[in-house]
């Protein structure tokens, strides 16, 4: 008989929000993001061009940000009295990618 792995479905419910805070404001980020987005990202931060890494990291914050924080986050960084540094940014990113990889897993019980 030829066996069958069952590799789960549902990667999300029981996961921990990723919140972060930037100027005494919280954001909240979706609980988890396909992998293949991710390994996209991997891909595209090897570029050496500055105008590609600015549009990755702009993608990167409307795909792992929710709606309401994504929105809020835009005109945080559109201020003109609350500034982010391009090395804040980076940290972010980083620790948010973190955030998403490094989490425990439940594994999906054999049937």
């Amino acid at each position: 008989m030829t066996e069958i792995k069952d590799f789960g479905g549902s990667f999300v419910e029981d996961r921990e929000p990723i919140i972060f805070k930037l100027y005494g404001e919280e954001f909240e980020c979706v609980k988890a993001v396909q992998g293949k987005m991710l390994l996209d990202f991997t891909r595209k931060s090897n570029s050496e061009d500055p105008a590609d890494q600015a549009e990755l990291i702009n993608d990167f914050f409307s795909q792992v940000l929710l709606d309401e924080s994504y929105e809020r986050f835009e005109a945080l960084l559109k201020s003109k009295d609350k500034i982010v540094p391009v090395e804040t940014l980076g940290e972010i990113t980083g620790w948010i990618v973190e955030q998403l990889t490094s989490r425990p897993e439940e594994q999906p019980e054999d049937s």
